[in-house]
């Protein structure tokens, strides 16, 4: 039966990226996986397939996504919408992006390689930018443009939500800069929300990305980058734009030796 469902999830996760435009997904696709597949396996035989881990207690489950080599999502075990659901301001809920930031050891797996910090990013659409309803965090590595764009311009980057003042993947996005290896208690959600009025009274028009930076010598921290959708421009507000689902700065040379 495990090996029947897994069949069944891996049919049904055919539909989950299909973008938007194309009208074709399933929007309740990845919820059926995480729930009905994932959490009955791992209540039967604790192997949680096709789920790559479905944590309970924390309330969090990691699934390999179809798109990329590498790129794994982070999807709450409980309903969760997207980045709209009030649930994600309620006090003493979990805190998805430090869980995301934990699972990249499944997206390390992937790799064949402990990757570097600042080639780590992860990434939540806004609810105009997904095709499911289900809350995911993609977790993928950084475009190299979005890398070195933001190390010219960390100076910019302070500890209070600003205009970048540069393109990202075409997009202007605001930043904020968090300091330390780990997220920890610090929700990315509630931080902007909390600094950014429009944004708390609108949260479904947001797009949130966490890029990590510094290793080797460096001090470990994190940017945090903010865009609002404009419908009337054509703009969905998808910040999963700034990953490379190729994870081409892995290849890079000299990669190794960031």
């Amino acid at each position: 039966m495990t090996f029947l469902r897994a069949i069944v999830a891996l049919l049904g996760l055919a539909y989950v990226l299909t973008p938007p435009s194309a009208g074709a997904a399933n929007p309740n696709a990845l919820w059926h996986v995480v729930h009905d597949l994932c959490r009955v396996d791992m209540k039967i035989s604790h192997l949680a397939a096709p789920c790559l881990e479905y944590d309970r207690r924390g309330g969090f489950a990691a699934l390999k996504d179809l798109k990329g080599k590498t790129q794994v999502l982070m999807i709450p075990t409980a309903r969760v919408t997207g980045i709209e659901s009030p649930k994600l301001l309620a006090p003493g809920g979990p805190n998805y992006w430090q869980a995301a930031w934990d699972a990249r050891r499944f997206f390390e797996k992937r790799a064949g390689q402990e990757v570097p910090r600042e080639d780590i990013g992860l990434a939540i659409n806004s609810m105009f930018g997904r095709s499911q309803n289900q809350l995911h965090i993609h977790i993928d590595c950084v475009r190299a443009d979005v890398q070195s764009a933001l190390r010219k311009n960390a100076r910019r980057i302070g500890r209070h939500w600003s205009d970048l003042g540069v393109d990202l993947a075409g997009r202007r996005y605001r930043a904020m800069r968090l300091d330390g290896a780990d997220l920890g208690e610090r929700d990315p959600f509630e931080l902007l929300a909390k600094g950014d009025p429009a944004a708390r009274a609108d949260m479904g028009l947001e797009t949130l990305v966490v890029i990590a930076t510094g290793s080797d010598d460096k001090e470990p921290g994190f940017v945090l980058l903010s865009h609002r959708a404009d419908l009337a421009r054509g703009d969905r507000a998808a910040g999963e734009d700034l990953l490379d689902h190729g994870c081409t700065v892995l290849a890079a040379p000299g990669a190794h030796a960031r």
